[in-house]
């Protein structure tokens, strides 16, 4: 499976270079992330509760960062053994670039599964190995930005928001 896309991220490229090498930030970032120990120069530690169709399972892995170029690119592999559920191994080549608003941050996204999980089908693994980098990349988003820029997006939510308190408080009173 092979994906391509980019976000725009309203932070300075300094701040999100900083952030993609974070491991707090990284864990925040990857869905279902239990831990993450590690440094950059050694490598990360990681273990993973994902649901991949009918199949639940624990992943642990190891995530590293190579092909760096500081403050412009690197490139971010991993491989997870999920036990008798197979494993996953995939890796994502990283862009940093400056923008009027923030950075943007384009990545390539290659992946792969084995074992019980490979039986699933391309479709399932295809759509769940999207589903996974379009949440990573937009949890980690997110984290860069902080609360305060997500709400500012997505002002429309707050009305509904309300409506709901009223139509509880109604139910209640």
């Amino acid at each position: 499976m092979q994906l391509v896309d980019s976000r725009d991220i309203k932070a300075p490229p300094e701040t999100v270079w900083a952030a993609i090498l974070d491991p707090e930030m990284l864990k925040a970032a990857v869905p279902g992330c239990e831990s993450v120990t590690g440094s950059v120069a050694d490598g990360f530690e990681a273990v993973v509760v994902q649901k991949v169709g009918p199949v639940k399972a624990k992943f642990t892995g190891m995530v590293t960062l190579s092909d760096i170029v500081p403050g412009e690119s690197l490139t971010i592999s991993g491989e997870g053994k999920g036990g008798p559920a197979g494993f996953a191994k995939g890796g994502a080549k990283v862009r940093f670039e400056p923008i009027p608003d923030g950075t943007r941050l384009s990545y390539e996204v290659e992946a792969s599964v084995g074992g019980k999980l490979a039986q699933l089908g391309s479709r399932i693994i295809d759509g769940f190995a999207k589903k996974m980098a379009d949440e990573f990349f937009e949890r980690f988003q997110q984290a860069v930005e902080g609360p305060a820029a997500v709400a500012e997006e997505a002002p429309e939510a707050e009305p509904a928001t309300e409506q709901k308190k009223g139509w509880i408080k109604r139910l209640l009173s």
